[in-house]
């Protein structure tokens, strides 16, 4: 990326060409964009809820018949393939509908009070301004889930576009106003990424923002949060993932292949409930591995406007240095490599790694690109232990025919998701999204968002004459 006369070049990571352009914008502006949301809010938190939840649903079909506009930028900016584009463009139309049906579940409650003739309220309140940050390897998805329950409870957003697909976090807020969402009531920040720390630590220290949601890395959620608690606002925080896939004696081996084929390499393995680590117990290590290492032999990867291979490009060269130190190191240490080819530029095929151990680095580094670490459990309260056994907790998945015992198992994994007999990539916009430990905290979906995204209040109403001490 180049910065240039207050504008930025996203290159596309496959040819090199230009992707977008988009302006750098500085500090200054950053905070004006949240006034402006700020003086977009109360009008739109005076709304009804059924007035709010038409515009979404407007808005959501304005998202969605952008689909081919989404697909070509994604592709452009990020070497994603057409299936994922297409996925975002599904699933985020979908989280916009679920923030719709939101609008009349923001509600409250009457508590008894011991106090005579005293009417007492908890009510919910739109928070104010929430910043919105999202990441590029779900930018769809993603960057409406920064927006869409802080939009259903009333709020206004400055949403924080990521330097890696700017056009097409542009798209969403172009859509969104399309289908009549008030101008400004979605105030989009595009910056250099030279720019992004200073500009995000303004824009949390500005007094309208009163919520804070990011997904991104640890590293970075570590910092907004701190940044954050010095000014005393909620954020939620979904981070980086190491998510385990657990297989156990009785489980289906075909079903426990495809679903981790799908969760290690879909969308090359850049998403944060990727299956980075396979789990096996010896009675079935052997056969499954067999059965794995032959299915991901297939996985080619090749430039995705083509779509001829079911692998696009990484979002950069970065990603293939850091997955191929990763592999190398664990070679060096005794791992088995099973590969379905070699890197060329961005475009590098599925890799799988066995005999992984707990001296190798891709055994608690989460990689974020086309490869998987299998590793060999003693038995199955090992395979438990090893699942644990890491600073994550996003998503995680066990396979066995024994429903009791796979609950009993997922209830034992500390993540904030666990799918039985499942892959560990799942999301659907009604479902609380989010993680434990160094994945972060809060969730996002469903009712639970509500929570997140507004103001809990105490009101009284006195009915009799009040009688006073004093």
């Amino acid at each position: 990326m180049t910065v240039r006369e207050r504008l930025f070049c996203r290159l596309n990571p496959v040819t090199g060409e230009q992707a977008s352009e988009a302006p750098a914008q500085t500090v200054a502006e950053a905070l004006a964009a949240a006034d402006t949301a700020a003086a977009a809010f109360p009008a739109w938190a005076a709304l009804g809820p059924n007035a709010r939840r038409a515009t979404l649903l407007k808005a959501a079909d304005a998202l969605a018949a952008k689909g081919d506009t989404f697909v070509a930028t994604m592709m452009a900016e990020t070497g994603t393939t057409e299936a994922w584009a297409r996925f975002n463009v599904m699933l985020a139309s979908s989280m916009l509908r679920e923030a719709a049906s939101l609008t009349t579940q923001v509600s409250g409650e009457v508590i008894p009070s011991d106090k005579a003739g005293c009417l007492a309220m908890a009510i919910r309140e739109p928070a104010g301004v929430v910043l919105g940050i999202a990441p590029w390897n779900a930018p769809v998805i993603l960057g409406v889930r920064a927006l869409a329950a802080s939009l259903a409870c009333g709020n206004a957003v400055v949403f924080k576009a990521s330097e890696t697909c700017p056009r097409t976090h542009a798209l969403i807020v172009e859509a969104l106003e399309e289908g009549g969402l008030p101008s400004g009531l979605v105030s989009l920040v595009t910056n250099a990424p030279e720019d992004a720390a200073e500009i995000v630590g303004a824009l949390i220290d500005h007094p309208a923002i009163r919520r804070i949601n990011f997904t991104g890395s640890t590293k970075v959620g570590r910092i907004i949060a701190e940044r954050a608690a010095r000014n005393l606002k909620p954020v939620v925080l979904e981070l980086g993932g190491k998510a385990p896939l657990v297989v156990l004696k009785d489980a289906d081996l075909e079903e426990a292949v495809k679903a981790a084929i799908f969760g290690a390499f879909f969308n090359q393995g850049q998403i944060c409930m990727s299956t980075e680590r396979i789990i096996l117990v010896p009675e079935i290590a052997d056969e499954f591995v067999d059965r794995f290492s032959a299915r991901a032999s297939q996985l080619k990867a090749g430039d995705p406007r083509t779509g001829k291979t079911p692998l696009g490009a990484v979002v950069d060269r970065l990603t293939v240095e850091k997955v191929t130190a990763l592999i190398e190191d664990a070679r060096t240490k005794g791992a088995t490599i099973h590969s379905a080819g070699a890197a060329e530029g961005v475009l590098m095929p599925a890799q799988v790694v066995d005999h992984v151990t707990p001296e190798m680095r891709l055994y608690a580094e989460e990689s974020f690109g086309p490869v998987v670490a299998i590793i060999r459990a003693d038995g199955e309260e090992d395979a438990i232990r090893l699942a644990n056994d890491t600073e994550y907790g996003l998503s995680a998945a066990v396979f066995t025919r024994d429903i009791a015992r796979g609950l009993n198992i997922a209830k034992r994994i500390k993540s904030g998701i666990c799918h039985i007999n499942g892959a560990t990539v799942h999301d659907e916009a009604q479902m609380p999204f989010g993680g434990t430990k160094a994945s972060g905290y809060g969730r996002f979906g469903g009712s639970p968002g509500i929570a997140e995204f507004t103001e809990l209040r105490w009101i009284t109403v006195e009915t009799l004459p009040g009688h006073y001490p004093l």
